[in-house]
């Protein structure tokens, strides 16, 4: 696999990622989708899909791009955060032999695209940065075919496959989880300065760009991160940048939660609205 460098005692680096895991021989990465064999990183499930629908774009969500449309979206396998409050932990985390999964080929998915009135290939459900050879090599087919390939992700990619996703995506809704170090560190497992930095990437590529931010009571809902979540997205990227405030339910690891109160969203949706964003939505309610 091209993502990968030696590294020190046999070990492999991956390089898909942010977490660039060093992986000991004949074990896996953080995501459990390239394991080391032999000294080659294989991608072991490699055209595995796990969930297939056809959903309005909106869905996913979407609301500035192909509206009114239908995407194909499908979801493998694994993840590369560790969020307590998963609401995929059954595709991304606590997943056997993949017993329910199948294969497709890049040729079959378009196929079922075009026959479904899909303008769109969605790569959603489990995070897609995990699948990146797959999900490029189905975009290569898609694309001859006027398709155009979403990306719904966590933003955690690596220097390189940021690189890469922005040669064949052409949408992307990011989850920016919080506007919280901690938070990122201690619910999902992962670093807040590597998600706003793709963020950048991504909107200075041109490509179209949509933001989620679920918020959960008493852990990322308080007015300074939502308004420092909004200020970093009007100055740093641009305030026509549509932003989605989604509402939480106990899950996963967090069944200790509450849903997420009704007017936390709609003060969120003020304060964006204050700030002067022009494309502020809500989620789950």
């Amino acid at each position: 696999m091209r993502f990968k460098k030696s590294s020190k005692n046999r070990k492999l680096m991956c390089e898909i990622c942010a977490n660039y895991c060093k992986i000991k021989e004949n074990d896996y990465g953080i995501c459990r989708q390239y394991k080391n064999i032999d000294g080659e990183l294989i991608d072991c499930n490699y055209g595995v899909i796990s969930s297939v629908n056809v959903d309005p774009i909106e869905k996913k969500p979407l609301n500035n791009f192909l509206p009114d449309s239908l995407t194909y979206s499908l979801g493998g396998f694994g993840c590369n955060m560790g969020c307590l409050h998963c609401q995929n932990y059954m595709i991304s985390h606590e997943y056997n032999e993949f017993s329910s999964a199948i294969k497709m080929t890049p040729e079959r998915i378009v196929e079922n695209a075009i026959n479904s009135n899909c303008k769109s290939i969605s790569w959603t459900y489990n995070e897609p940065t995990v699948n990146l050879p797959f999900n490029h090599n189905v975009s290569l087919v898609a694309r001859d075919k006027g398709l155009k390939i979403i990306y719904v992700s966590n933003g955690y990619m690596s220097t390189r496959s940021i690189e890469e996703i922005l040669t064949f995506v052409d949408a992307f809704n990011i989850d920016l989880k919080a506007f919280s170090t901690d938070f990122y560190k201690n619910i999902c497992k992962a670093h807040l300065d590597v998600v706003l930095d793709n963020l950048k990437k991504i909107y200075s590529s041109g490509k179209h760009l949509e933001i989620t931010n679920l918020l959960i009571n008493n852990k990322n809902d308080s007015e300074k991160q939502i308004k420092d979540l909004i200020e970093f997205i009007s100055t740093e990227l641009s305030k026509d940048v549509p932003i989605h405030f989604s509402r939480a339910f106990p899950y996963y690891k967090m069944t200790d939660i509450t849903p997420t109160y009704s007017k936390v969203l709609f003060k969120a949706k003020e304060i964006a609205e204050d700030y002067g964003m022009k494309h502020v939505y809500l989620g789950n309610i």
